[in-house]
């Protein structure tokens, strides 16, 4: 073996080049961009950002992308996970939210994360609810966000996902707000002939508190009349994924009753969790803190994990879960992952720790493995 082949060795596994980078990174992130940034409308800095990746994505084609923040595990065998008949690169996912309308998901795939979650995605564009919309807990580590599926629409969404070539999607599904519940079933059939062709799997959400009564049909009849329709679609075609994303705020016999009817129709899988309504234990005054909507972040890591822990226990290990809420730290990840999740997601936690997240945790997560 030649010397320089000895030190691809040692860069690979002492993560020495890599380290280097994203310290720096770090550094930047944490002194320069993230103070400004957090001066900004967390809104409208989501958008600068969105448009400013849209911009520089032409620059990839002629080998400017050994300037932006990759990592060095992109074949790591130790990161691999085949789940619901999937093979992911690394087990972090990009949840849902952070790229509604399918425009950034390959800088992000470039950014080290090994799926991407689309949406939500409704038949009909929307605005979602007035602004302002979002709201940053910094005491907290959190964001209260209440959107309500603001989003460009299927059709749209559909043709962005047309030029995917390699970057897996997950399809995060909903309705549209002046759409009854009592036909919100059409709305998820809709949505999921039309993303079929363009997506990896199916996420189903019933979960957010920002489309009133939605988390309405997280009980047992509304969630067949949901789901039925999907599976029967589903068994027509390549049978791809189907996961249903659920509430933190469920007690844990309604998750177990969830559980139960996932197991009977045969969903592959399930997220946990969504946004929560508690306000419990939170830092920041109570303008902040009173705001309605979902909170996101640090506060959500415990119920996040304990409904993973006990979906887990309870199923026998028989339900994949890709578990999100409150992920901060690669520790963080490390403690989903060992309550039973088989893969995670990450969002408010990139918000506050900046694009060399993803590749501390999946440096931690080799690290916990060798």
């Amino acid at each position: 073996m030649s010397f320089f082949d000895k030190l691809k060795i040692f860069k690979r596994h002492n993560y020495f080049y890599y380290d280097k980078f994203h310290f720096l990174s770090t550094i930047l992130w944490k002194f320069f961009w993230k103070p400004i940034f957090f001066s900004i409308d967390p809104e409208k800095v989501h958008h600068l950002v969105v448009n400013v990746m849209k911009l520089i994505k032409p620059l990839l084609a002629f080998n400017a992308h050994k300037y932006t923040f990759k990592y060095n595990f992109r074949n790591n065998k130790y990161l691999e996970r085949e789940v619901f008949g999937i093979k992911f690169p690394n087990p972090v996912g990009l949840a849902a939210g952070f790229d509604k309308n399918a425009e950034i998901y390959k800088q992000m795939h470039d950014h080290g994360f090994g799926f991407i979650e689309i949406g939500t995605v409704t038949p009909k564009p929307q605005d979602g609810n007035p602004k302002k919309r979002i709201f940053r807990l910094v005491n907290d580590d959190a964001i209260i966000n209440r959107l309500g599926f603001n989003n460009d629409g299927v059709d749209q969404i559909v043709n962005r996902l047309k030029k995917n070539i390699n970057v897996i999607i997950g399809g995060n599904i909903g309705k549209n707000k002046d759409t009854p519940n009592e036909k919100a079933a059409d709305d998820y059939l809709i949505c999921f002939q039309k993303l079929y062709d363009h997506v990896d799997y199916f996420a189903v959400n019933v979960s957010s508190p920002n489309t009133p009564h939605l988390r309405d049909l997280q009980n047992t009849e509304g969630l067949r009349s949901i789901l039925i329709p999907l599976i029967d679609e589903n068994k027509k075609r390549s049978n791809k994924p189907i996961l249903l994303k659920i509430s933190p705020d469920l007690n844990n016999s309604d998750v177990l009753s969830i559980v139960d009817l996932i197991q009977e129709l045969k969903i592959d899988g399930i997220i946990t969790t969504n946004t929560t309504l508690s306000r419990e234990k939170l830092k920041s005054d109570n303008k902040l803190k009173s705001q309605k909507g979902g909170l996101s972040g640090a506060p959500l890591r415990k119920r996040s994990t304990e409904v993973i822990s006990l979906i887990h226990k309870y199923s026998k290990g028989n339900v994949p879960i890709i578990g999100v809420g409150g992920i901060m730290s690669a520790d963080d990840a490390l403690e989903k992952l060992n309550a039973g999740a088989s893969l995670i997601q990450v969002y408010t936690g990139f918000i506050y720790n900046g694009p060399s997240f993803i590749y501390k945790i999946n440096r931690e997560i080799i690290k916990s493995l060798n």
